[in-house]
């Protein structure tokens, strides 16, 4: 996230996480976040898509949300949790020597939109479509930027996040929503709240 000193994109991005609370899928679906159209790709995205660019060129045909089961749960849960155990903390800048750089935290370390990436990429490999895991930017309270992973349920849109290790549904959080990837292509991003600025470094 360029538009921060390292210090900050450390405060924004990673955190230890918080004790395993597991609870039950709701009985009832809760609200999908309402997206808007097509809006600017976030820079570290940008630039992972140049190297990664089979990954941001996939249209998945099956566009219904995942069905949310206690299954699915315990399966969220638990990449949740192991994911934010396994990867330590670490701006890009010390990293790699510069800011907003997207990678898979391969080596042990990473900030937060490589624990999204490697939730991602888990998920993936355990049967849930690209359309339903959505790399997502938002906004603290305290006005940092932010990246979570959203996961599309019939019982609406639940968030994995390295600064805690429940899953909760994103209307349960006190984050502002800026925007995230389309489910019909992995290489671009819909709007979710217009007219809110966007933090973190984009193209057009």
């Amino acid at each position: 996230m360029n538009s921060f000193s390292t210090a900050r994109v450390v405060r924004a991005c990673v955190g230890i996480a918080a004790g395993l609370v597991w609870s039950a899928a709701p009985a009832l679906a809760a609200h999908p976040m309402a997206t808007g159209g097509l809006t600017s790709q976030p820079i570290g995205h940008y630039d992972f898509c140049k190297t990664n660019p089979a990954e941001c060129s996939i249209r998945p045909s099956n566009l219904a949300p995942a069905t949310m089961t206690d299954a699915l749960l315990r399966k969220l849960t638990s990449v949740t949790v192991r994911v934010n155990a396994a990867v330590k903390p670490m701006s890009d800048y010390d990293i790699y020597g510069k800011d907003e750089v997207w990678a898979y935290p391969d080596k042990g370390v990473g900030d937060c939109e490589d624990y999204v990436l490697e939730k991602r990429r888990e998920l993936f490999r355990m049967g849930l479509s690209f359309a339903d895991l959505l790399i997502t930017v938002v906004r603290k309270p305290d006005g940092e930027g932010h990246a979570v992973l959203t996961v599309r349920t019939d019982k609406g849109d639940f968030l994995l996040d390295n600064l805690t290790d429940k899953v909760r549904l994103w209307d349960e959080t006190d984050y502002s929503f800026l925007k995230r990837q389309a489910i019909d292509n992995t290489g671009r991003w819909v709007s979710i709240r217009a007219g809110q600025p966007v933090l973190v470094g984009a193209v057009q």
